[in-house]
């Protein structure tokens, strides 16, 4: 094989890793390690987040057009954005227990598999801007901070069953890594979040509420941009 298969086969490993990270996740789920669960889903975001990067740059399409690696992505994402948090949520308390509690847990494995489905789930503008349509499935953030708060199972529900519906509502949210609207300052609010999440991470299992307060800048932030987005820019392709 050339170089540039090596390196495509190699890109395609990379994002693969997501899948033992989320079996892994499971484990110490089951065992009560919460801290280890979340850490296993910060690698796998991280993953997630660079290895579209280095498919463009390696050009895995044309080096290897018999292998999807958009399919390879959604079924590591689904797992780990998805799956993986709702169990934790699960085991950890977040939700009722018994047959309630495992009801309520199906709404977003449901929603997201619907989600993850549409044709249109990931969309562009004239401009190549790329959205997600509908919540794109960050329940690893949703539960992170569920875990980080403490608060009341019934709000936890509630919490969990609006983000589930908010799945089915097409507002598009940004796909920060595609897209170039307000890039800069995306990515710098992005990377001050990301330390913050490690200084939470480092503190388990007792993370700072306080620090935990203080990081929702960044997801209201990307919120408040999404609808920003939504509203002033026309989608124009699917992807």
């Amino acid at each position: 094989m050339s170089l540039r298969t090596w390196a495509a086969w190699g890109v395609h490993l990379y994002t693969a890793i997501g899948a033992p990270l989320a079996l892994i996740a499971l484990v110490a789920s089951g065992q009560g390690w919460f801290g280890v669960a979340f850490v296993c889903m910060t690698i796998a975001t991280f993953i997630d987040a660079t290895d579209g990067q280095l498919a463009r740059r390696v050009n895995v399409k044309q080096v290897l057009p018999q292998f999807d690696g958009s399919r390879l992505d959604d079924i590591v994402d689904y797992l780990n954005y998805v799956v993986v948090p709702i169990v934790l949520a699960y085991q950890a308390g977040l939700l009722p227990a018994g047959f309630w509690g495992l009801a309520i847990a199906s709404a977003p494995l449901i929603a997201s598999g619907y989600g993850f489905s549409l044709d249109e789930a990931k969309i562009a503008d004239a401009s190549s801007n790329y959205f997600f349509t509908g919540f794109p499935s960050y329940w690893n953030v949703v539960v992170f901070y569920l875990y980080a708060f403490g608060w009341p199972i019934f709000l936890n529900v509630i919490i969990v069953l609006t983000f589930s519906v908010l799945v089915f509502v097409p507002i598009r949210y940004l796909y920060p890594s595609r897209s170039t609207i307000a890039r800069g300052t995306t990515y710098v609010l992005g990377t001050t979040w990301a330390v913050m999440i490690v200084a939470l991470l480092w503190q388990f299992p007792e993370p700072s509420r306080p620090l935990a307060m203080i990081s929702l800048f960044f997801p209201i932030y990307y919120i408040v941009m999404s609808l920003y987005a939504h509203f002033r820019v026309t989608p124009a392709t699917g992807s």
